[in-house]
């Protein structure tokens, strides 16, 4: 039986790193206290703030890299490091996330592939977060061998469900999606997007959520545990703290030789096009 246990991180990142990591490291702690053998964390879980250019970092190699390496080792836990914005020789950061395992090396990074850019029409508000964020171009995996194979993902990036396809046809069965979601959206599209993306792909979705307040908008929050079957096997009240659910990647082979939905694509119609640079 391959089960464990995940630690879903909720928080209310500010403009204070130091604060932010302190309170995340409190987290990371009480998780791992609980059983948890991977540890996710939330988007912007350093920093939010009006200009995403005073959190950058080197990744790796920066602060925060750094504490969670050390977290990491000593606590002998994988560590998704929710999102972060890192140094890149374009003008704009990137939006990252990390793994890193228990011996404290980075496994894997992705970059956020798809900016958060809206237009409304006749006078709406206009968000442009390719202005702010570069966009990345690569889809990523990792298969960790003790807590599944990990599919890569940030926040918007829930919306594009051929990401999510892609990652599960690579062997993916655990899709993770850190989010800052807006109060506004996530009512009414949080719980639906979350619960297709596990469903269509027979996977466990791992969303952890920032709540509070933020610069420019309210978030959502929620944070939660969907399992292959659709169903929501752990959600994160309105508050900082950290929520655990029992991963049981046995169930991932049970629920898709239930709901063939890999298997019955008619991929001599239709096929998916991408660059694999893995």
């Amino acid at each position: 039986m391959e089960k464990f246990i995940a630690g879903v991180i909720q928080m209310d990142s500010q403009g204070d790193i130091v604060a932010n990591l302190r309170t995340a490291e409190d987290l990371i702690r009480g998780a791992a206290a609980r059983g948890a053998k991977l540890v996710c964390m939330p988007e912007n879980v350093n920093y939010t703030g009006m200009d995403s250019k005073d959190g950058i970092e080197d990744v790796p190699g920066g602060k925060t890299f750094i504490k969670f390496s050390e977290l990491a080792k000593e606590l002998n836990v994988w560590l998704h490091c929710g999102s972060i914005y890192e140094r890149n020789k374009d003008d704009r950061p990137y939006n990252c996330t990390m793994i890193i395992n228990p011996s404290g090396e980075l496994v894997a990074k992705y970059h956020k592939m798809h900016p958060f850019d809206v237009v409304l029409a006749n006078g709406g508000p206009t968000v442009k977060e390719s202005d702010r964020i570069c966009p990345g171009d690569e889809i990523v995996t990792v298969d960790t061998e003790e807590v599944g194979h990990l599919g890569l993902s940030i926040c918007y990036d829930m919306r594009f469900c051929e990401l999510y396809r892609i990652m599960a046809l690579r062997g993916a069965n655990i899709l993770l999606c850190p989010a800052d979601f807006t109060m506004n959206t996530g009512k009414d599209h949080w719980h639906p997007l979350l619960k297709a993306r596990a469903i269509e792909n027979g996977c466990y979705v791992i969303a952890p959520a920032q709540i509070g307040k933020k610069p420019r908008f309210q978030a959502y929050g929620h944070s939660m545990v969907i399992d292959p079957w659709g169903n929501v096997v752990a959600c994160a009240s309105d508050k900082t703290c950290f929520i655990t659910a029992e991963i049981d990647l046995d169930y991932v082979d049970k629920v898709r030789k239930q709901i063939f939905t890999l298997e019955n694509r008619r991929a001599d119609i239709y096929t998916l096009s991408y660059n694999n640079k893995q």
